[in-house]
């Protein structure tokens, strides 16, 4: 047989011909590695011959992959049909935000329903896995644990007679495969693990679960090639000081791309919050100044949120601008248009902004409320105890309509807020500023 080399990128699988040092399709450098192919076929050296022929779609069984509960009704909703046979699942997130603490739980409901949950732990002895599970009360008989950082292990439960109805692997980092070099965790082998696996549980009709580890800067590690091999990737989002979490989809071919859940840390786990509209408020003193209540809208859910303003005397050459749980450029832009627009002095000032209870959002209908709470703390005047903003600031000073308008104003409405600032209430900050504070 005739053979060549070509080059394939670890990151996106493109090919290319020659190496180079940068991959012409994802422009990631040094990730272009050599593979011998069949000059013919193209196809890799050693690759068995497929003897699948195209089938007509509309022959097919609708009921071949039928999804099934969760046995968690949020997460249900979240995934948009439950667990699909088959399917395979990336969860992504922060080192001891709670990732094995939900998976260990959704094995646990898996099992009360009557189906089978394997644990692989790559992380955690069986002794360690079993001490956790007492914890959280979720031992029974239908939950199985497995440690191994072979993949040939895994590979062996999804070729048994019967296999499971759900298999986990915490985490894909930790798991080795012979049929690549480098050590676990290396791009070669995250990919040909996750390759694998997700090659027999398409046959098998097995849900697959992959933990995946993030890098600093938030990404889940391990070749963005990886993202594209599963069906759907959620990712666990929170703060480790405070006790919520928020499951968010990021892909999704099953359902919505938009969904999240909340959750509470308790001693027996994550628990569901069933209505997180006003969650993260917490015990507010609305009769405080610097304090404004914005209706933030994440996925399609409307969530209650209080944004905090300091603005003190500076005593820097450069004042200090902070801001948490948002971006800290947004806060400058909007400083930048209330100098200019309302022809405020912030020049000699700190100022501090603040999303409370430990939520991050990059809703731009934030604008208004962080707007509202600094001139709430430079004027040193509390706002109306019932108010609720929502608005984008552009860089006219003009307050511009967000989504979800509607879904917003419901909810303001539900909650008895009075009165609502939004694009049409007030459409200029000039016109916000004589609302609040009867200036001009």
């Amino acid at each position: 047989m005739k053979t060549k080399d070509i080059y394939r990128c670890t990151q996106c699988g493109a090919q290319s011909p020659r190496w180079q040092g940068q991959c012409p399709a994802c422009k990631e450098w040094n990730t272009l590695e050599a593979i011998t192919v069949n000059k013919k076929t193209t196809a890799p050296v050693g690759a068995a011959a497929s003897s699948d022929t195209p089938r007509p779609l509309e022959d097919l069984k609708s009921d071949e992959h039928v999804s099934r509960t969760s046995g968690m009704a949020s997460l249900d909703e979240l995934l948009g049909s439950g667990l699909v046979p088959g399917a395979a699942i990336l969860l992504g997130g922060e080192p001891g935000i709670g990732k094995s603490t939900l998976l260990l739980q959704l094995a646990a409901s898996q099992a009360r329903i009557g189906c089978t949950a394997v644990y692989l732990s790559g992380e955690e002895s069986l002794p360690q896995l079993k001490a956790r599970a007492e914890r959280l009360e979720l031992l029974g008989p239908g939950l199985l644990a497995l440690a191994s950082n072979k993949v040939e292990d895994a590979l062996a439960v999804l070729d048994s007679p019967n296999p499971p109805e759900l298999l986990i692997v915490d985490s894909v980092q930790t798991i080795a495969s012979p049929m690549a070099e480098g050590i676990p965790g290396s791009v070669s082998q995250v990919r040909a693990v996750s390759a694998e696996l997700v090659e027999k549980t398409k046959k098998t009709g097995t849900t697959l679960i992959l933990v995946g580890h993030v890098t600093k800067d938030g990404q889940i590690a391990g070749p963005k090639l990886l993202e594209h091999m599963v069906d759907t990737v959620l990712y666990l989002e929170g703060d480790r000081k405070h006790f919520s979490r928020i499951l968010r989809v990021l892909k999704n071919r099953f359902g919505p791309s938009d969904e999240l859940v909340v959750f509470t840390m308790k001693q027996q786990g994550l628990e569901v919050v069933e209505d997180p509209a006003t969650f993260f408020l917490g015990a507010r003193d609305a009769t405080l100044s610097g304090t404004a209540m914005a209706l933030a809208v994440d996925g399609q859910r409307p969530f209650a949120v209080e944004v905090q303003a300091l603005v003190s005397k500076s005593y820097l050459s450069i004042p200090r601008r902070t801001a948490l749980g948002f971006d800290t450029n947004r806060l400058n832009l909007l400083l930048a248009v209330l100098e200019k627009r309302l022809r405020l002095n912030l020049s000699g000032y700190d100022i501090y902004a603040k999303i409370s209870g430990g939520l991050a959002s990059k809703d731009p209908g934030l604008d208004l409320a962080v707007v509202a709470a600094i001139m709430s703390s430079f004027y040193d005047q509390p706002l109306p105890e019932s108010s609720v903003f929502w608005g984008e600031i552009d860089l006219n000073g003009q307050v511009r309509p967000v989504a979800a308008h509607d879904v917003r104003l419901k909810q303001a409405g539900r909650l008895g807020h009075h009165p609502i600032c939004h694009a049409k209430a007030c459409p200029t900050l000039t016109d916000l500023q004589q609302i609040l504070f009867g200036k001009q």
